[in-house]
């Protein structure tokens, strides 16, 4: 399931990457030149461990990343940002708005059932 995962995750990765530069604002989200980079170069980590790498790379990575997007969501929506400004949080040059935080909380939880649920 890990792998199969990762396809799936690089490839939208990849297309919400670019097509970020062309609608910044797509599905609500902030996504600004810094974030494109971060969603393109995640989806081309995620489509070598779904193609090229082995189960247990696929694992690490849904495991890894699941647990960094799924507390980036939680800590987007419940402790951080201002919640008069749509919770709008500043980590570094990335901007994270609502819709930024509930989607990320939703791929965590995608990434690690992908990984939970894969045998060893």
């Amino acid at each position: 399931m890990a792998k199969t995962v990762c396809k799936i995750l690089g490839v939208v990765f990849l297309l919400v990457g670019v097509a970020g530069f062309a609608s910044p604002h797509l599905l609500g989200a902030h996504l600004d030149p810094p974030h494109n980079v971060v969603h393109i170069v995640s989806g081309v980590v995620a489509l070598y461990f779904g193609f090229a790498g082995s189960l247990s790379g696929a694992r690490g990575f849904c495991l890894f990343f699941g647990v960094v997007y799924l507390a980036l969501g939680i800590l987007g929506l419940f402790v951080v940002g201002n919640p008069a400004e749509d919770r709008m949080w500043h980590l570094g040059p990335l901007m994270l708005g609502k819709a930024d935080h509930g989607i990320h909380v939703l791929l965590g939880l995608i990434l690690l059932a992908g990984g939970l649920f894969t045998k060893k």
